[in-house]
């Protein structure tokens, strides 16, 4: 086993080093001159030449690339050209990345385990009405647009309309951010979690049908086994390996694809802060972005191989 995570290790600086080589690269031969950007259109040319010399733009690439990957190793990714005004990037995302982490957090608690539980429900339930209605929650969910749904939910919660139907705005707040116990929280966090729910569901209700009929499980039943210690002990624990790799990858999307929820609640997130950075251009701000949301992945992709082998010995033999 040592030697499996060992030979995973050595890998991952390899990852991250091309990761980060092709996001420099992008940023900085991407469509926008960061100097131009920053001191406009209609500048003097030499102000912007000693501008580029200054921040080291005029240097050769691999330079520059050096420079920027030994400063990030240090917590340093740069500074604000456009709308932060200066203001250090590590700074922007150390203020905001724990906003990020508390509501996708708790989108999390509320989702993934629901959604377990019901794809086992669902899957011993199979065939009954009782599972139809699962798998069609399950598919409303997963087609439901997430951008669509933030504004009908918001109108629905928020809003008092003609009719006069009860206000439930004071008890769901339509946005903003209050800390994590506040319940401006409620709205963001349902919207996060309601696509982690849907999937979550059915890949559990499809992993636990397959192993039910397998053999281990009759012969467990065979033993005179109880129901709930076939389920949970022999056929749960063989259909966690599908649900390794749906966990892994849709935590690490998480992270990365909050914007668009953060943005709509006005949540000062790292996601509304990189929807704010596209917007301005901001150079380092989305670099370090990129940057950050790809170590994610592949810090989590290498927690799932590891995963694996501990769920499955087999693996770690290959």
């Amino acid at each position: 086993m040592l030697a499996y995570i060992v030979q995973r290790l050595i890998w991952l600086p390899v990852l991250l080093i091309l990761i980060s080589l092709v996001t420099f690269a992008l940023g900085l031969y991407g469509p926008g001159d960061p100097v131009q950007v920053m001191m406009g259109l209609h500048t003097n040319p030499q102000i912007v030449e000693q501008v580029r010399q200054e921040y080291g733009f005029d240097q050769p690439f691999l330079v520059q690339y050096w420079n920027y990957i030994t400063n990030a190793l240090q917590g340093n990714f740069g500074y604000s050209l456009v709308k932060y005004q200066g203001q250090r990037v590590s700074d922007l995302i150390a203020k905001r990345l724990p906003i990020t982490l508390q509501l996708n957090l708790v989108a999390i608690l509320w989702s993934v385990p629901l959604g377990i539980a019901l794809g086992i429900f669902a899957a011993l339930k199979r065939k009954s009405w009782l599972d139809v209605f699962v798998r069609g929650v399950v598919i409303l969910g997963i087609s439901l647009p997430v951008i669509g749904l933030m504004p009908v939910l918001d109108f629905a919660l928020s809003r008092k309309h003609e009719l006069g139907a009860l206000v439930i705005g004071p008890f769901l707040p339509p946005g903003g951010w209050r800390g994590i116990f506040a319940p401006h929280i409620i709205q963001p966090a349902f919207i996060l979690g309601l696509g982690l729910l849907a999937v979550y569901t059915r890949q559990t209700r499809a992993a636990m049908i397959e192993v039910m009929s397998a053999d281990y499980v009759r012969t467990a039943r065979a033993k005179g086994l109880k129901e709930w210690m076939v389920v949970m002990r022999h056929a749960l624990r063989n259909a966690w390996i599908p649900l390794i790799t749906i966990i892994g990858f849709t935590l690490a999307g998480l992270f990365a694809g909050s914007f668009l929820v953060e943005q709509f609640y006005s949540i000062p997130g790292i996601g509304a802060l990189a929807y704010e950075s596209l917007l301005s251009k901001e150079y380092y701000v989305i670099m370090a972005f990129t940057l950050i949301a790809a170590t994610v992945y592949v810090i989590i992709n290498l927690i799932i191989d590891i995963a694996y082998a501990f769920v499955d010995p087999r693996i770690r033999y290959k």
